[in-house]
């Protein structure tokens, strides 16, 4: 798959215990059906971190990639907000 075309997400760091790979909450605003208010759904995804430098409470991009494991599909590619000590 192009590097261009792959999906990228956004999202904050919830987990860092295993080794090489973090939990990322990824939230959205979505429209509800029927009454139009703005609603939030998030969903967690596991992330490959090559370096073990993400962190709990980091900002970080993540994009779709070949399966890694039996449940990683992303990589971490961009540390964006780093977590107050």
């Amino acid at each position: 798959m192009a590097r261009e075309r792959r999906k990228r997400l956004e999202g904050v760091v919830v987990s860092d215990k295993m080794d090489k790979t973090v939990v990322v909450l990824v939230e959205r605003l979505v429209r509800h059906p029927i009454y139009g208010k703005q609603v939030r759904r998030s969903k967690k995804y596991h992330a490959h971190d090559e370096r073990n430098e993400v962190r709990v409470g980091d900002r970080v991009e993540i994009v779709e990639s070949r399966p890694i494991s039996k449940t990683k599909r992303w990589v971490v590619t961009k540390i964006l907000e780093r977590a107050e000590q």
